[in-house]
């Protein structure tokens, strides 16, 4: 029988001085990468791309194969010039490399509800396999609509691709965007889809933020040292933010969006998790299983939402200027309807019930078509309790705040007070500045590729956390498309603007870049 896990182990050795190899890996056990929609936008603007990346920097199995599979009748050589297109386009790819990365690439036209298809589908990749040796090892990466998972899942279950007991034959995983439903009933029935074919250890269910190098450094920066975690609990801190910004608008994504809206689309996944990396209590060791323990317990102490004035914010943008040029409301994107009324920014104040954060407010906030793409976290410190300078300055201290930047800049800044040079006793706020050099660095999407081809599931969600995570945001889904009076709770914003002004002051908070020099 071939070993089903093969016991791979990612390398991370550093010396006492500091430096780090970070970049390499075990040996990757080869494998054949099968991307459902491969005919997609994701497919062409994020998987093939990465995919090519870790081809270039050494990163891929050896061998490895990938085969795309979509409704469209495409040949393997026209899959293999649209993916090249799609690489091209960014501008930043090197593609001399192209030529011998394309011929791992292959395509296979499939009908999603045909177990005839899939069946046919298997003879291929066990044909695909003899030639190239990749042991039978299958990642199967859902690129698909949402309405789709349960489907393929089943059909790969029928054909025997998820069995990973049948002689010769490796270990089979399948990869599942988001969202994970669309409320708590339609999660627990694709859970129960998945694992009548698939063990939990066989399930990867990505969320590509959890992969960036300033998110994965949240622990380390909580756990690893130990001027913070003292001070890091509702006697220091006053309030947490959290902000997504998106430039962009529903773009050609109208169909799914118009299903969604924007606390499916970013808080119960991307949102949440953020907050969890920075709620969560300590793990007893840095292993999968036992941090993502520590976040449901994260999850099942959210207090329930009421309806305190504030604590929701639900708004869609209109027309408005962006770079300059006028841009179109959500109402007249191609795809939306003409009345519709899905949230596309929503501000949320969580409050966590436990020891450690009980009354400090967490304020989430996302949107579409604001003035530009931003993702940041603020841990704002209470103010000193007791000012000795009050005489002598007859101003406020401005408090403490440590910002850490996801996007554009990945990297992590302190604020704090220093006397300004001079004869007067004068105040001034200094940061301190850490930024990463992301020009080695691995793509969110490499790294959650590569962790999945190594089995290792730290990144990505377990059922438990999904369910929790619904049970919190179902309610107030039920009430915002349920209630009467809908329209009048959703505010109005221009596109290119931080938000409908109902939230205006808590994004401010989020926002506020004082203008400050950094420390030398």
């Amino acid at each position: 029988m071939v070993n089903m896990e093969p016991n791979i182990i990612k390398e991370r050795i550093c010396s006492q001085d500091g430096s780090c190899d970070c970049l390499t890996v075990g040996d990757l056990a080869p494998c054949t990468i099968v991307i459902f929609g491969a005919s997609g936008d994701l497919t062409a603007r994020k998987l093939i791309p990465a995919l090519y990346h870790m081809y270039l920097t050494g990163s891929l199995p050896d061998p490895v194969s990938i085969v795309g599979c979509a409704r469209t009748p495409l040949s393997s050589d026209e899959f293999r010039s649209l993916m090249q297109e799609a690489c091209e386009v960014n501008g930043k790819a090197d593609m001399s490399g192209w030529s011998e990365f394309a011929s791992f690439l292959f395509y296979r036209q499939l009908i999603y509800n045909s177990e005839n298809s899939f069946r046919e589908l298997a003879a291929y990749l066990s044909e695909l396999d003899g030639q190239w040796g990749t042991k039978g090892n299958l990642v199967f990466d859902l690129a698909l609509p949402p309405s789709l998972y349960a489907v393929v899942a089943e059909m790969l279950g029928r054909a025997g691709l998820a069995d990973q007991h049948k002689e010769n034959r490796g270990w089979s995983r399948i990869v599942v965007e988001k969202p994970f439903g669309r409320d708590l009933d339609s999660a627990l029935d694709l859970d129960r889809t998945l694992h009548e074919y698939f063990q939990e250890k066989q399930i990867f269910r990505i969320d590509h933020y959890l992969a960036k190098e300033t998110v994965q450094n949240i622990l380390m920066f909580r756990f690893a040292n130990t001027i913070f975690e003292p001070i890091w609990n509702r006697g220091y801190i006053d309030s947490v933010g959290i902000m997504a910004a998106e430039k962009l608008g529903v773009e050609n994504r109208a169909g799914y969006y118009e299903q969604a809206g924007v606390i499916r689309d970013m808080f119960q996944n991307h949102m949440l998790q953020l907050m969890s990396l920075i709620a969560m209590e300590a793990p007893s060791h840095f292993e999968s299983e036992r941090v993502r323990d520590e976040k449901v317990k994260l999850f099942r102490s959210i207090r329930p939402f009421s309806r305190r004035e504030g604590e929701v914010v639900l708004g869609q943008y209109g027309p408005g200027m962006l770079d300059g040029k006028g841009v179109k409301g959500y109402r007249q994107e191609p795809g939306v309807a003409p009345e519709s009324l899905i949230p596309t920014f929503a501000l949320m104040n969580f409050y966590v019930e436990n020891w450690r954060w009980q009354g400090v407010p967490f304020c989430l906030v996302s949107g579409k078509r604001m003035a530009r793409k931003e993702t940041r976290i603020i841990i704002q410190f209470k103010e000193v309790p007791h000012s000795i300078f009050r005489d002598v300055l007859g101003e406020k201290i401005i408090p403490n705040r440590l910002v850490l930047s996801i996007y554009p800049e990945e990297g992590i800044s302190l604020t704090f007070q220093t006397k300004n040079p001079g004869a007067r006793v004068c105040l001034r706020p200094m940061t301190m500045d850490f930024r990463y050099d992301t020009g080695s660095v691995l793509d969110a999407y490499e790294k959650v590729l590569l962790d999945c081809i190594l089995g290792d599931h730290l990144l990505f969600w377990r059922q438990d956390g999904i369910e929790q995570t619904w049970r919190i945001l179902t309610p107030i889904l039920n009430e915002c498309e349920h209630c009467q009076g809908r329209r009048q709770h959703l505010h109005t914003y221009p596109a290119g603007s931080w938000g409908p002004d109902a939230a205006g002051e808590q994004v401010d908070k989020i926002r506020d870049r004082r203008e400050v020099k950094s420390a030398p």
